[in-house]
C-alpha cells in the first residue's frame, strides 16, 4: 500500500503535466517542465512530488512566481487514492490504470469541459488487456458491461444532448471495461451526485440561469467510477442479496 501511493503520487506529477498540455495538443516529454512564470526549467531536485512544493513555500526558485497548489494536491490525491486501490480493490493492476485515468480525465473536463478521445483510447486498450493477462475469464462480463453503460448513455446524449455529451458516452463505456458489473453502482452514483449538483446550481442561481450553467459531468462519472473500484462488488452483492 505504501509503494502503491508512493508510485501514485510520482505519476501523478506527470499525471498534473498531461492535464495542462493534452488539451492543448503539446508534447507530453519536450519541453521539460518549467515555471508559468520565468520559463526556467524545472530541476529533478525541485520537482519531488508535494515535498517540493512545500519546501520552497509554494514558489519558483528562480523567480517566486507562486504555484498553484493544485499540483501538489494533485500528486498527493493520486498517491492517496492508488494506496486506497492497494488496499481495497480487487484486482489491484486493473484498479490502479483506471484511477490513473480517471485522474486527468477529471481535471481536463473541469478546465475544458472536454474528455479527450485519446485517454479513452489508452483505456480501451489498457483495461482489456490487463484482464487478458490477470482474469480472462472475467472479460466477457466486462465487455458487457461496457456496451450495456456506453449504450444506456448514449441514450441520454440523445434524449438530451445539452445534458450529456459523447465523452461522458465513451467514458461511460470505458468505466464499463474496467468495473464490470461494478459499472451499475458507479453510474448510479454519479447521477446521484450530478443531480444533486444540479439542483443546488438551480437553487442558487435560479431555474432560467442554473439550467443554461454547463457542468461537467466526468467528474461525477469520475466519482463513480472510485465507488465501483473500491466497493462496487460489495454494492452489487448487497444488492443481490436482498433478492435472495
Amino acid at each position: 500500500m505504501v509503494v502503491a501511493g508512493l508510485l501514485g503520487a510520482i505519476i501523478g506529477s506527470f499525471l498534473n503535466v498531461v492535464a495542462y498540455r493534452l488539451p492543448r495538443g503539446e508534447s507530453l516529454s519536450r519541453p521539460r517542465s518549467r515555471c508559468p512564470g520565468c520559463a526556467t526549467a524545472i530541476k529533478p531536485y525541485d520537482n519531488i512530488p508535494v515535498l517540493s512544493w512545500l519546501l520552497l513555500g509554494g514558489r519558483c526558485r528562480s523567480c517566486r512566481t507562486r504555484i498553484p497548489v493544485r499540483y501538489p494536491l494533485v500528486e498527493a490525491g493520486t498517491g492517496l487514492l492508488c494506496a486506497l486501490v492497494a488496499l481495497a480493490a480487487d484486482d489491484v493492476w486493473l484498479g490502479l490504470a483506471f484511477v490513473l485515468l480517471l485522474v486527468p480525465v477529471t481535471l481536463i473536463d473541469l478546465d475544458h469541459k472536454i474528455i479527450p478521445n485519446r485517454l479513452m483510447l489508452i483505456g480501451a486498450v489498457v483495461a482489456p488487456a490487463i484482464l487478458a493477462l490477470t482474469a480472462p475469464a472475467d472479460l466477457p462480463e466486462h465487455l458487457i458491461a461496457a456496451v450495456a453503460a456506453g449504450g444506456f448513455f448514449l441514450l441520454a446524449a440523445l434524449a438530451y444532448p445539452r445534458g450529456m455529451g459523447m465523452g461522458d458516452v465513451k467514458l461511460a463505456a470505458v468505466m464499463g471495461l474496467f468495473l464490470g458489473r461494478s459499472v451499475a453502482p458507479a453510474l448510479f452514483v454519479a447521477l446521484v451526485a450530478g443531480t444533486l449538483v444540479g439542483a443546488l446550481v438551480i437553487a442558487r442561481k435560479g431555474a432560467h440561469e442554473g439550467r443554461k450553467t454547463e457542468v461537467p459531468f466526468g467528474p461525477f462519472l469520475a466519482l463513480g467510477g472510485l465507488v465501483g473500484v473500491l466497493a462496487g462488488d460489495a454494492i452489487v452483492e448487497w444488492y443481490l442479496a436482498t433478492f435472495a
